[in-house]
């Protein structure tokens, strides 16, 4: 069965493209890595909608794989920014708008509906242990949303109202991201880490950080000019302010992320989509970072930038190559949500 967590593979290929197009650094033959890499995602983009239309089913009944309806918007959304970086200048800010409004739509769809299935559901969430990195799939797309919105600002008449409502859904999202964290840490020092399978989906939590952090940088740059002083000085301040610390705190729970996941492979980490979580949450890392080196011209900060996108690169090469490997063997073919159940219930 197709389920939407596929759609991962676009969101890990897209933020390296992403990343790439945005380093604070210039090495010669990154551009075009960068826009091969963004060709790539969008053609896996297209591959996958194909594929969903065809064979995919919704999962609306089990409580892991709805989790992963958040990806789809998700994988819009980075192919769209990807186009405005990237591509080619006569279509990129058309293809952006379209691919951003289809994503944020689906994105906001999403936030609601999965939540309040949780919630009116019986039995789904019923256990204590039960929160793990995938509960904040429905709720990281808004993030993505006002993250990628803030780089469209320039380029629609309507660019005040597109910050503002970037900002509201960077809000959504912020909040909604710290109860899950705070779920997710709880579940983690009273049961430990659970099943080696769903042990990858803990680098999630890097995504609302990162993108987070990517999405106060780029609407802050966006205020400039749109919003009137003291409030653009303001959204200036509040890039830095919000950034720095909130940086500290994902380098510290990449850190502790990587101590579980070295301490369950050594016992056995058996591969499976959610590897692709070690892709695009670190990506988010990158672009953070990336751009408040940009905002601060710091060294320290540059350096950071550099070592992570060696370590999103290492990690996207493995995962693709595992990727393929399990296609041509056709280990990925077998009914996804039973295995993800089980792995979530051992």
């Amino acid at each position: 069965m197709f389920g939407p967590n596929w759609f991962a593979s676009v969101m890990g290929t897209g933020i390296v493209a992403t990343a790439a197009a945005t380093l604070p650094v210039r090495v010669p033959g990154l551009h075009a890595f960068a826009t091969a890499m963004w060709l790539l995602a969008a053609l896996l983009l297209a591959a996958l909608v194909i594929a969903a239309a065809r064979n995919g089913t919704s999962h609306a009944d089990d409580p892991v794989l709805v989790q992963f309806w958040g990806a789809p918007p998700m994988a819009l959304m980075t192919v769209g920014a990807g186009t405005l970086l990237l591509g080619p200048a006569s279509f990129a800010v058309a293809a952006d708008l379209v691919l951003w409004g289809a994503g944020t739509a689906l994105g906001l769809v999403v936030a609601v509906a999965v939540p309040y299935r949780m919630m009116t559901r019986p039995g789904w969430a019923a256990r204590s242990d039960a929160a793990f990195g995938g509960w904040l799939m429905p709720v990281v797309s808004p993030m993505v949303s006002a993250a990628t919105g803030a780089l469209l600002v320039p380029h629609v008449p309507y660019g005040c109202d597109l910050l503002l409502a970037c900002y509201a859904l960077a809000g959504l999202s912020l909040f909604a991201a710290v109860i899950v964290i705070t779920q997710i840490w709880a579940r983690l020092v009273r049961h430990q880490t659970g099943a080696a399978r769903m042990v990858p989906t803990l680098w999630i939590v890097l995504g609302p950080l990162g993108q987070s952090i990517t999405a106060f940088h780029l609407l802050g740059r966006a205020a400039e000019g749109v919003l009137p002083d003291p409030y653009a000085t303001g959204a200036q301040m509040v890039a830095l302010l919000y950034g720095v610390p909130t940086l500290g705190f994902a380098l510290f729970w990449a850190a502790l992320a990587a101590a579980i996941t070295i301490r369950t492979a050594r016992a056995g980490l058996p591969f499976s989509l959610t590897w692709w979580s070690f892709t695009f949450p670190v990506g988010t890392v990158v672009t953070a970072t990336a751009g408040l080196a940009s905002r601060t011209g710091s060294p320290l900060l540059t350096g950071l930038a550099v070592i992570l996108f060696t370590v999103l690169l290492t990690a996207w090469t493995v995962v693709a190559a595992r990727t393929a490997r399990s296609l041509r063997r056709g280990d990925l073919r077998q009914p996804a949500p039973m295995a993800l159940r089980v792995a979530v219930e051992a």
